[in-house]
């Protein structure tokens, strides 16, 4: 059965108010089309492809409240990991399925439909990564769901850690982790860069490491995880994730990297309210909020996107799956919002981050891809990021994962 949504304004598409659906699939987008047995007037809002968190740690969400924890007294990333061993012990497949979906669910709610997990394969049982395989082939019809095998204590810091990443591998994970500043010495910290890389390559998966989330300006393991993928020619199928250091590093260095950047096509994706909550802790003022260069990446055609990171966990207190929100606190630290950045920043939460999860092929709102997309509620960009707008409908496969009113008040504002 054929279906059209009409009456939408598209985003990056000012020639077209329609969209016909076939058979799941967008095939015709324009105006005047063809009428269909269903028509649903989307009353001039605003449509966009899904939001796309492409950074989630959903072994660790909610852990924080429903563990009866109080979290790291300092605030500090370190601390936290350490923490989290004691919090892993408890876990079952059971309780990480639990907590998970209702972290998928507040996400899923607020209009993402893709997500890249990170998930703790530092445990000989690999119980998180157990859940998450089983979760992601029971949610298929509703969410995306990428798994990174991430070695959160480490692959050297953690005995076995490189091993058990290998291991994740070969029972279904995605993606290869790593934590190169959290190893022991720089040498290790290389050593698991070179280790990320040779596992990419032998399994053909794609890549995405915490690298350089530190404040520390030497910490420096993005130049060489650049200069691994730029040599093998595997840099549009990996990502650096957060880069903090790279915020900190002085200009002479980080317009010479960007230029090598450019060269390997490697994504990046910075956690604005997570790293700015985490970082700059040992600041007193100037006091450093924890972004990569955002701005720059922007200007110099470098793919970058934003993620949530976590969800009321060990790291971060807070969290909800907002991405508007996330995309709010980004572009405020990262100053993009001259009238051009505005109209281009949304693609840090939707097309970007399908980029760094390479489902970019297969996303996006053009004829014969998947009916899905968001409806936001507004009308134009600017004032949908202005007002930090709620997403009134989700459509997948072109059914409707949740559709909802606006806002209605029962005593009108009296002004």
């Amino acid at each position: 059965m054929k279906k059209k949504f009409f009456n939408a304004k598209i985003y990056r598409n000012d020639e077209a108010n329609q969209i016909l659906v076939e058979n799941g699939k967008i095939s015709q987008i324009g105006k005047d089309l063809p009428d269909c047995d269903e028509e649903i007037d989307l009353e001039g809002k605003l449509v966009m492809p899904p939001y796309v968190d492409p950074h989630l740690h959903l072994d660790y969400v909610f852990t924080l409240s429903e563990l009866g924890q109080e979290g790291a007294g300092s605030g500090t990333l370190f601390e936290a990991i350490e923490l989290w061993p004691k919090f892993k012990e408890t876990l079952t497949v059971e309780s990480v399925k639990k907590l998970a979906m209702k972290g998928i669910r507040e996400e899923v709610s607020q209009g993402v439909q893709h997500i890249r997990t990170h998930i703790d394969v530092t445990d000989p049982n690999f119980t998180a990564l157990k859940a998450m395989l089983e979760m992601r082939e029971e949610l298929k019809d509703t969410v995306e769901i990428q798994i990174v095998a991430f070695p959160q204590q480490g692959m050297y810091t953690y005995k076995g850690g490189r091993d058990m990443v290998e291991e994740g591998l070969k029972m279904g994970a995605d993606v290869v982790g790593g934590i190169p500043h959290y190893e022991p010495a720089r040498e290790f910290g290389e050593q698991s860069i070179h280790d990320i890389v040779k596992l990419g390559l032998k399994y053909d998966k794609l890549i995405d490491v915490h690298c350089d989330e530190t404040d520390d300006p030497n910490s420096r393991f993005v130049e060489l995880l650049n200069a691994l993928v730029l040599m093998e020619e595997y840099g549009t199928r990996t990502t650096a994730s957060h880069t903090c250091s790279f915020g900190s590093v002085d200009d002479s260095y980080a317009f010479r990297m960007i230029d090598l950047f450019k060269k390997s096509r490697m994504n990046f994706i910075s956690l604005p309210t997570e790293n700015a909550y985490l970082q700059g802790r040992q600041d007193t003022y100037p006091k450093r909020r924890g972004l990569t260069r955002v701005k720059e990446f922007m200007e110099h055609g470098i793919n970058v996107s934003f993620g949530q990171d976590s969800i009321n966990d060990p790291w971060y207190p807070m969290g909800n799956g907002n991405m508007m929100n996330i995309l709010d606190n980004g572009i405020h630290l990262a100053q993009t919002m001259s009238p051009p950045e505005i109209e281009k920043v949304f693609d840090l939460i939707t097309y970007n981050g399908a980029r760094c999860m390479n489902i970019h092929e297969n996303y996006g709102l053009e004829e014969g891809k998947p009916a899905n997309f968001i409806v936001l509620n507004e009308s134009s960009v600017y004032e949908a990021i202005r007002k930090r707008v709620d997403v009134l409908a989700s459509v997948r496969n072109g059914e409707f994962l949740f559709r909802k009113k606006e806002v209605e008040h029962d005593v009108a504002l009296k002004l």
